[in-house]
């Protein structure tokens, strides 16, 4: 085999692999340099920006490599505060994105996610259309508890039929101040909230599968 071949083959399995990923993390007005406040992950190089599969997998909480901080910073934020994730990439793969919480019992750096999580917003299809962006934009709480938290985002890919949903994740580590005195509900455990015959984990979008959809997970929890 010539070497352009080679490097044509290995251009083509890259170009396949590659996704997108949440790696940049913004409050108000200020958006801050890549994986300051965003734990990054470590998959290979060629698999950087790759999903999660296995449903039973603790790489659901925070991707791969994402169950330490990995000298990741944590952020201050007000209850109520408006927050923004960004990608490297618009996403183009169909399916909901949705934003989890989990109160750290100390201090979010120290914190691999194992406890409760509750979710805080879900971006479902509108008719046939799918809020696909490069950015997602929502808010703290006002009434949830003070202290460190990490705040997940989790975009499901569902745009194969008959081949397991990507998850694409990033956890933020935040401190929240000013916040209320009210236990979020209903919480679930990850792995462990969503399910492999879940109908919004298996929907097919080619079939009518957007209409009426349910996104995975716990109902959303408001103030």
């Amino acid at each position: 085999m010539k070497v352009t071949t080679i490097v044509a083959a290995a251009l083509a399995v890259e170009s396949a692999a590659a996704h997108y990923i949440f790696q940049q993390f913004g409050v108000g007005g200020s958006k801050y340099p890549l994986w300051k406040y965003v734990r990054k992950n470590t998959n290979p190089s060629w698999l950087q920006n790759g999903p999660v599969t296995d449903l039973n997998s603790k790489d659901l909480r925070c991707n791969v490599g994402g169950l330490v901080s990995n000298g990741t910073e944590t952020l201050a934020v007000k209850a109520g505060d408006e927050f923004t994730f960004y990608l490297d990439t618009a996403v183009y793969h169909v399916g909901p994105t949705s934003l989890y919480m989990s109160k750290a019992p100390g201090l979010a750096a120290d914190y691999d996610g194992s406890g409760q999580w509750f979710k805080t917003f879900d971006w479902g299809p509108t008719g046939s259309n799918w809020n696909l962006k490069n950015a997602y934009t929502s808010n703290i709480p006002k009434c949830i508890p003070d202290g460190e938290y990490l705040l997940r985002i989790q975009q499901l890919g569902i745009h194969n039929p008959g081949a397991p949903p990507q998850f694409y994740i990033s956890c933020a580590q935040i401190k929240v101040t000013g916040g209320g005195s009210t236990t979020p509900s209903p919480t679930v455990s990850i792995p462990g909230a969503f399910k492999a015959n879940d109908p919004g984990y298996t929907a097919n979008v080619y079939s009518g599968g957007a209409n009426n959809y349910v996104v995975p997970g716990p109902k959303v929890f408001k103030c």
